[in-house]
């Protein structure tokens, strides 16, 4: 009997852990291929509900990475101003939207910023993350504490290389910016 009790409840404890799992990890489809995202719930969990929500609700499919900066980082996530397929679209103007959603408190943590992490964009204001964030190319250690990780490249950091770099004159200013095709959990 006890037997039988143990083999259950690790069945049970087994399908929760990777159910658990599975929710934390996003698939980003790029143009030239899928990029397998792991999310910290554990350090940014209102951060990785906001990437969530709006992932899965298609707010980030069409959304241009307006500001790539090379040896840095790809910034994308303005659902107002980047989506190339909305009547709001303005490479103008991306980069200074968001969301209709309110702007998030700082989930500020001790994960560093390392090539592939995942990182909330921002304001001057600390409390001001809403829906852009940006993936840096490279180690970034000191964005580390002043903005929050939330995620890391697991594989397919290669597609990520790829994303069209801007003009270094104009702080990262993309033109004819690549796009991201679809974001969601998998």
């Amino acid at each position: 009997m006890y037997k039988i009790f143990f083999i259950f409840c690790f069945i049970i404890f087994t399908q929760t852990t990777n159910l658990n799992a599975k929710e934390n990890i996003m698939i980003l489809k790029l143009k030239d291929g899928e990029v397998k995202i792991e999310l910290f719930n554990e350090h940014a969990p209102k951060h990785v509900e906001r990437i969530k929500q709006l992932a899965n609700e298609g707010k980030y499919d069409n959304v241009v990475f307006h500001r790539v900066i090379d040896g840095f980082m790809a910034q994308t996530g303005d659902v107002k101003f980047g989506n190339s397929s909305s009547t709001d679209f303005d490479l103008k103007r991306a980069g200074q939207g968001g969301s209709d959603l309110p702007d998030l408190q700082s989930e500020f943590n001790e994960l560093p910023h390392q090539r592939g992490t995942l990182s909330m964009a921002r304001a001057q204001d600390p409390n001001s993350a809403n829906s852009q964030f940006f993936i840096c190319f490279k180690d970034a250690s000191f964005l580390d504490r002043q903005y929050t990780v939330f995620g890391k490249v697991i594989d397919g950091m290669e597609f990520v290389d790829k994303i069209k770099r801007g003009d270094e004159n104009n702080n990262g200013a993309v033109d004819k910016p690549d796009k991201i095709i679809s974001f969601r959990t998998k």
